[in-house]
């Protein structure tokens, strides 16, 4: 016999596995949210538990939005604008978005864009078709989310053409 048992919850066994949850690490509303579903919480169930995180601060967007930010940031070397697609991905508001790019100085940002592009641009020195080379470095930043003029300027200054 195959049985598909599937744990089921009390409002308070439930609220405590996602106060646990919020803790381990910041959490946006819509990932509280897949969570409560995937433990088939009823939606008045989800309401009142999501109430209580936001009452006692285990969840807080704009907390959520400012690590979200400064870790892909800093650890991941994403630029604006991979960090913004995928905050709006998880449905952050416009405001809360703003409030987390603060977390980037425009001297740091500057900074690891340079430092990102001069790196891939070491690791591409054994290409030897410029045209390749030049497409595989704005491919490697386009797609970390660095701006577009950003990113051709940086092309352009790294791999200079050969003229005959």
């Amino acid at each position: 016999m195959n049985f598909n048992y599937q744990k089921t919850y009390t409002l308070k066994e439930a609220t405590a596995k996602l106060e646990g949850y919020c803790a381990y690490q910041e959490r946006c509303h819509k990932e509280v949210n897949q969570k409560l579903r995937e433990m088939r919480m009823i939606p008045e169930a989800v309401d009142i538990i999501i109430l209580h995180l936001l009452k006692y601060n285990f969840l807080n967007e704009t907390r959520f939005t400012q690590a979200y930010t400064r870790g892909k940031f800093n650890h991941k070397k994403w630029g604006k604008q991979r960090i913004v697609r995928e905050l709006r991905y998880r449905d952050i508001s416009k405001y809360n978005i703003d409030l987390g790019l603060k977390e980037i100085t425009d001297e740091d940002y500057e900074n690891t864009f340079n430092e990102l592009a001069e790196k891939r641009h070491f690791q591409l020195s054994s290409e030897n078709n410029l045209q390749k080379k030049r497409k595989k470095l704005a491919d490697y930043l386009l797609y970390r989310g660095w701006e577009s003029f950003l990113v051709y300027d940086k092309v352009n200054e790294l791999i200079k053409y050969k003229t005959q």
